[in-house]
């Protein structure tokens, strides 16, 4: 939304109210209210072969922070955020809403210690936004908190735990009816990935293979990618031959009531050029791509 547009009745401080609706979708928030009852999940390998060489190329310049191939899925992601606006909906108190703004949250490991804390890193895009804008946010957030920097919704939290636990349960149960009707103060929100446009979790920088991650009836975060670990798989031909790639694999849940298959499936499209095509993550997010 346009920060001088006036907003309507219905609106929240964080979306606009989607009014141009069809029957279908003005239907579902009210028999299926719950995200976590909508989840679609999707399973898509991509061939990094590509990525990898624009990797070794931009890393031949030697940055001090190396770019990876996290950064270019972050990138890509937010590009067809951007290109594709109805994955930046989310459905509220029986309502379906246009984010304001587009988002990315993922975790930090501070140390690779099972005793280690883990911080989030929130970013906030916009239309102009590329590869190297989300590098270098990504870079100041990685320092921040491997500096000992906590984010305000993990200082929020730490907080709680002082509080007896009756207190707790009704702050929380007071927090979920805010929430709902998106009256929570903005500190408590502003770097809860929950109220991201897309939460992203990269079990590949330890080794694991991607998988399913649910959604959370808490926010308004429709969109969820688990990134496993890149290594070489099978290929198959049409002729049932095959060859050894280099892949990744991307798990993809979404509330399905935000949009249709066709309009997800042609968003997979999109990651997928983009991804198989990096050099194209260099553009402004709003810039057009065939695909």
């Amino acid at each position: 939304m346009n920060k001088k547009e006036r907003r309507r009745l219905g609106d929240r401080k964080d979306a606009k109210l989607v009014r141009d609706i069809d029957g279908i979708h003005l239907i579902i928030p009210l028999i299926h209210p719950n995200r976590c009852d909508n989840e679609a999940f999707v399973s898509e390998r991509i061939e990094t072969t590509a990525m990898n060489k624009y990797l070794e190329k931009l890393n031949s310049q030697n940055p001090e922070f190396k770019y990876t191939m996290f950064h270019l899925i972050v990138t890509a992601v937010i590009r067809c955020l951007t290109l594709r606006p109805y994955m930046n909906r989310f459905i509220a108190n029986n309502s379906l809403y246009d984010k304001n703004d587009i988002s990315a949250a993922f975790v930090i490991k501070k140390q690779f210690k099972d005793e280690a804390r883990e911080g989030m890193a929130f970013i906030r895009a916009n239309e102009s936004s590329n590869l190297e804008s989300i590098h270098e946010d990504i870079r100041r957030q990685v320092m921040d908190c491997r500096s000992g920097k906590v984010d305000q919704s993990s200082n929020v939290m730490d907080i709680l735990t002082k509080f007896p636990r009756p207190i707790a349960r009704f702050i929380g149960t007071t927090a979920r009816w805010l929430d709902k009707h998106g009256w929570l103060p903005s500190f408590l929100i502003e770097t809860d990935p929950y109220h991201s446009s897309v939460v992203l979790s990269n079990l590949g920088s330890i080794k694991l293979k991607s998988g399913y991650h649910h959604l959370t009836n808490w926010g308004t975060n429709s969109l969820f990618i688990v990134v496993g670990e890149a290594k070489k798989r099978p290929v198959f031909n049409d002729d049932g031959s095959f060859e050894m790639r280099d892949t990744v694999d991307l798990g993809l849940t979404v509330d399905e009531r935000i949009a249709d298959g066709y309009y997800f499936s042609k968003t997979i499209r999109l990651l997928k050029k983009l991804l198989e095509n990096p050099e194209l993550l260099e553009q402004p997010a709003a810039e057009p791509v065939e695909y």
